[in-house]
Formats: C-alpha cells, structure tokens, sequence
C-alpha cells in the first residue's frame, strides 16, 4: 500500500505538507497540464518560468530518493488537466492506495478538488497550506465580527506573532509602521544597483524551447530570461536583495523611473509564490540586516510589512470572500481594456513604459501596478474582470489569491471599499512627483485640459463626477469633492468632453457610466 501524493506548480516547497510522511513506496505526481496554461493566456517567460522551477524540483525531490511521476506538457498520453494526471497514474500503479494533496491558492481548483473524493476510488486527504504565517481559519477568527478589516491590525498581530522587529511586546523603534519615510522620489546621480541574473541551465533551454514552440501567441517576451528556478538560486536572489538593496528599498520604493521596472525591489515575489523561498526566511534575514546595521529601520520594516503583513492579508481577504468577491464591480465600470495594455502603443509615457516592462519582465513594481496601469483602470471605468484578467496573466508572481485583492480591492476599488477606505485615484501629479515619465511625455502634465493636457488630469475630476454619487459620502474624498464643487457648469463640461475625446480616440466607447 502507497501513497500518490500530489505536487501543485506552486508549491515547491520541500516543507509543503502533502509531503510530509512521505514513505519509500509513495510516488510524488507533478504535471505540466494545458488547463494550468490556458485558463488565463498568461505571459509566455511566467509559463517558462513555472515549468522550469517545477523540472528542477522534481530532480531536488528524485535527489531526496522519491519516487517521482513527472508528466511534461509534451508527453503522449498527457491528459491535460490536474484531475485527469491523477486518474492516470491511480491506474498505472495499483499500488497507489490514497491520494494525498495541499489545499490550492485559487478557488477554482479548490472546487475542482472538493469532487475529488467522490471522483476516485481511494481515500483522498486534502491538508492545509502550512507555508503561510496565518492560516485560513486564523484570518477568519481574526475578521470575525469587524466593521473594517484593517489591514495595519492584521500586520501588528502578525508581527506579535512572529516576534518580528519586536522588542518585547512593543514595536523596535516606538512604532509599528514607517511608511511615511518611505516615498521619497529617485534622486538624480542615485546608483541602483545592477541584477544578479541566472544564466538559463540545459533544463530550463528546453522549457523555453517549449514555450517558444507552444506558447508563440501568448503575451509578453521569452528572452531574456534570467529568473532564479531553483531554491539555491532564490537564497542567491535573496541574499543579493539584502545585500544590494535592501538599504535603500524604504526610502525609493514608491519611486518610478524610466526603462527601470526593478529599482531596488526585491523581485522575491515570484519565489514566494511558488515555494521556492518561504516568507520567515525571507522577513528573518531582512530583519538580521538591521540588527548588524546594514540596513535601517523604514527599508526593513516596510519590506517585512509587504510580506507578513499585504501578502498574508490579501490571502486572508481573497478565502474570506471569495466565491462573490470577483462578482463585486461597486462602481459600475463597464468600459473595455484599451489595446495599448497588449501593445504598449500609447503617448502616455508612463503608461507606455510600464506595459514595456511588463512584457519584456513579466513584472513590475507594486507602485508601477497601483499608480499607473492601476490607476488609469480606475479612472477610465475599465470592467474589473477584463482588469484582473490582465494582471493574472501578465505578471509571473500572478496567482489568483495575491492578484485578485491587490487589482480588484486596492486598483479598482471595485469590491467597494473591503481592501481599502477610499479609491487610490491620482491625477497627473502624483506621477510627476515619483517619476521621470512626464519631462518626455507628449502630454503636458501641468495643462488640465485639452489635447495637449496629461489624460490623468481629466480623467480624474471625470472619475469623481462619474461616481458622484457612490463616492461623494466617503469622508476621506471629502477635499476632492469640495474642490469640485468649485468648478463651475463650463468646467464640468469641459472635463467630460476631454475624457469623452479620450475614450473615443481610445477606441473604448461609445460605452459609457451614467453619473449616479
């Protein structure tokens, strides 16, 4: 009797509980599947980049003495889904007995799962993702009976848990957060530091050679590929990070420069996401650098904060809501995804970059995400599930559970105010403040209207007069409101002709919200 226990593309991680116990006889599944590739189109270097960490796991594991069934997407005989590679190899060995697997991150897998004990014909265990410092059930008991879930709260009780940055029962430093000093624009002359990129090993060639040939059509490019994909090269990639820059992370984070999608951000995210780095690992070693003085307090803390605090967050609220939080759309937004979110074919400099980005890296900061790509979505209406779908296919770090809160509650603001106490809308001047975009930009960031004008600027006053009546109540909107209550019928009336011009010369109307 054996055991057949099942390994999912993002959960590489050696600590992952379906492993645990593993005997001699067990056979651990892993599997390329087209059903993984093809529910969203995703970028062609984050399906290469999946597909070489898992090939590389599989040797890590066969390297440990397990018995590994490996199913590669080219296989013959590969069904092509998750549920169909476990009948089979059910079927090839009957000494396979029970069938053993973690918990999915999406939602859509775990109701393909739920079926699964009534589909197969042996005792089917389903055991929790241990790899996260809150559990499902700890986030609940958590929520349970709040008005607002906050996220500050959740992060202090993460960090009480962890001990992380804590003197005794208080934060080191007299405060829990030091966001405030950390959104400082990039310095001319500052050195950003240059990537430690990973040469691609024969096994990873041949995954990108798959690609290549399978995925052509698919968004974003293949090369260059330099991403870690296996744990030793993540250590390296972290390492680098605390090393390099960690150090001035805090200060620049929010900072966004031209031709750069990295700066001093960590990029860790993508090894997060699959398992190849687990986040006290991560949070530990940022938190030794400030203890031996090579990095200070607002980078160490603001770095922890975006793992054990948003990323544990945006999971606890993703399970907490989901299967309705996606059908949220609470400001009506019905216009469809521009064209240049594909070809990056815009005059909008800021934009224009940041989709560049994106497909060349399939990455881009949280600001790049939030503030840009984000918030234009935001202001221009743009339908909350073509949105999502963008960024889940775009971006390698992209699973449903991270994604799906962070574009959905914090761009969108489409889940009417779960994620956050107000929309994150800006005009162009947020982005002249943190950036270089608008000195070359074909638009001039100080005009407010006409041709000529930064499109941010009126799309903005048009998002607030749009939503008037959905958002004029929120207190924290209070100074926008009062300051359009300033402009008179005329300047009403110039700003929705600029933003219809905008659309229509966008090719995303005639839809269009009524004002409520």
């Amino acid at each position: 009797m054996a055991t057949l226990r099942l390994v999912l593309g993002d959960q590489l991680s050696e600590s992952l509980s379906a492993l645990e116990g593993t005997q001699p006889d067990d056979t651990v599944l892993m599997a390329e599947v087209a059903a993984e590739t093809g529910y969203v189109r995703h970028h062609k270097k984050k399906i290469a980049f999946i597909f070489a960490a898992m090939r590389h796991f599989a040797q890590r594991l066969e390297a440990r003495g397990l018995q590994v069934r490996y199913v590669r997407l080219d296989d013959p005989g590969n069904s092509q889904s998750l549920e169909g590679e476990v009948a089979r190899a059910l079927a090839a060995d009957p000494r396979l007995t029970r069938l053993v697997h973690t918990e999915p991150g999406e939602y859509r897998l775990m109701e393909i799962m739920k079926a699964w004990p009534e589909r197969f014909d042996v005792p089917v265990e389903m055991r929790p993702d241990t790899r996260f410092v809150a559990s499902r059930e700890r986030f609940a008991r958590w929520a349970d009976g709040k008005k607002r879930l906050t996220m500050e709260y959740f992060y202090r009780e993460m960090r009480r848990k962890t001990g992380l940055l804590m003197d005794g029962k208080e934060p080191i430093g007299g405060q829990w957060n030091f966001d405030a000093e950390n959104r400082k624009a990039l310095p001319a002359g500052v050195t950003i530091p240059q990537r430690d990129w990973i040469e691609p090993d024969t096994i990873t060639q041949e995954v990108m050679a798959l690609v290549a040939d399978r995925f052509a059509d698919h968004f974003g490019d293949l090369e260059p590929f330099g991403y870690a994909v296996t744990r030793e090269d993540a250590l390296r990639h972290l390492k680098w990070f605390i090393t390099h820059a960690l150090p001035d992370f805090g200060d620049y984070q929010d900072a966004l420069k031209a031709g750069d999608g990295f700066l001093f951000h960590s990029v860790l995210s993508l090894y997060l996401n699959v398992g190849l780095l687990e986040p006290l690992e991560v949070c530990e070693a940022a938190e030794a650098s400030y203890h031996e003085g090579d990095a200070p307090l607002n980078a160490v803390e603001g770095f922890i904060r975006q793992i054990i605090g948003w990323r544990e967050y945006v999971r606890g609220i993703y399970w907490h809501f989901m299967p309705d939080y996606l059908e949220r759309n609470a400001l009506n937004a019905t216009r469809p995804l521009p064209d240049f979110y594909w070809t990056g074919e815009t005059d909008m400099a800021c934009l224009a970059d940041v989709i560049t980005t994106t497909r060349k890296h399939a990455y881009a900061h949280h600001i790049q995400r939030l503030m840009v790509t984000g918030n234009f979505a935001l202001l221009a209406g743009i339908d909350p599930a073509e949105v999502n779908e963008w960024y889940l296919l775009v971006y390698a770090d992209a699973f449903e559970w991270v994604e799906a809160p962070n574009t959905h509650g914090m761009a969108l603001y489409a889940d009417g105010g779960i994620m956050a106490t107000k929309p994150y809308a800006a005009s162009g001047a947020y982005i002249n403040r943190m950036s270089d975009h608008c000195k070359d930009c074909r638009y001039s960031v100080s005009a407010k209207n006409g041709e000529k004008a930064c499109p941010f600027n009126y799309l903005y006053w048009n998002f607030m007069i749009e939503n008037e009546g959905r958002l004029r109540g929120n207190q924290r909107l209070g100074h926008a409101y009062r300051n359009l209550d300033r402009f008179d019928d005329a300047r009403r009336t110039e700003i929705l002709a600029d933003a219809q011009r905008f659309f229509e010369g966008i090719g995303i109307e005639p839809v269009r919200r009524k004002a409520s």
